[in-house]
């Protein structure tokens, strides 16, 4: 069976991870001098923490090659495929580090390296769908294949608490502008051709902000793959949180309403109180 590995920004919960039979490659948060590995050995609420002391957000670095090599060795050697997932690769070197642990161990037509072209959940969905295929016994190619058609298909998107943390972080274009007195709007941030820009922009309370943001999709959502949703967030008020859940329900569109934390690397970059909900379009 081929062997599904995704790296560690798809924000998956260990649930899913172990009932799909998902591997993650984890990347790099650096808090100044010190590193630590994203999902293992370091917290979202951590790294708030240290963000608001030191008044900056920390750096994030792609799993080095001999990292990535010994996380693939183990399945080439017993002779399974791997088709594996990046973060978009204009947000971070991890696919091209894929690629060359793949030609590090020789075997570039055994390992298929998937650049999402998106992040977070945007990503688990497709590892999911890939999981999925791969239970049933579909080829390393058959499921690549099926992920190029997919990743158009993507909806990525979340409203944000605050700026600070993309502002800081330079991640997001256009957000330059909207940076200074403009902080207390709350934009759609969106995942399109594998970068983040913003959307439509929303202000008030982030609870409501939050609510306004969700009901907009509404049409989107009625067309989208009935199969799962993911409501992603980097820790907001339960109440909220709960209210989207009502709200996808009373939608009765999906079989799955998924609900995940973002990790460290997401969250060092979008900062506390972030929401998205993404899911697949027909």
């Amino acid at each position: 069976m081929v062997k599904i590995i995704s790296d560690s920004t798809c924000d998956l919960s260990q649930d899913l991870l172990e009932k799909y039979d998902i591997s993650i490659l984890p990347l790099s948060i650096l808090l100044g001098e010190e590193e630590y590995k994203d999902g293992i050995s370091i917290t979202p609420e951590e790294i708030y923490r240290w963000s608001e002391e030191h008044k900056t957000t920390p750096k994030t670095a792609a799993p080095s090659i001999e990292q990535t090599a010994a996380l693939f060795e183990p399945y080439v050697r017993g002779g399974r495929d791997i088709v594996c997932f990046s973060i978009s690769e204009s947000m971070s070197a991890s696919n091209n580090v894929m690629r060359l642990a793949a030609q590090e161990l020789d075997a570039v037509d055994r390992i298929k390296v998937i650049n999402s072209a998106n992040l977070s959940t945007g990503i688990g969905l497709l590892v999911v769908e890939a999981a999925i295929m791969a239970k049933e016994g579909r080829s390393a190619e058959e499921i690549a294949l099926r992920m190029e058609e997919l990743k158009p298909k993507v909806r990525a998107s979340f409203v944000v608490d605050t700026l600070t943390y993309l502002y800081r972080g330079g991640r997001c274009s256009g957000l330059s502008a909207l940076a200074g007195g403009a902080l207390k709007l709350h934009p759609r941030i969106e995942v399109k051709d594998g970068a983040m820009g913003s959307g439509k922009k929303y202000r008030g309370s982030i609870d409501k902000v939050i609510l306004h943001y969700v009901t907009d999709m509404e049409e989107d959502l009625k067309n989208a793959r009935p199969d799962r949703v993911f409501i992603t967030h980097s820790g907001c008020d339960r109440d909220v949180v709960e209210q989207v859940r009502d709200y996808l329900q009373g939608l009765q569109v999906f079989k799955e309403i998924l609900e995940t934390r973002a990790g460290g690397v997401v969250s060092s970059h979008c900062g506390p109180g972030t929401l998205g909900v993404l899911f697949i379009s027909k």
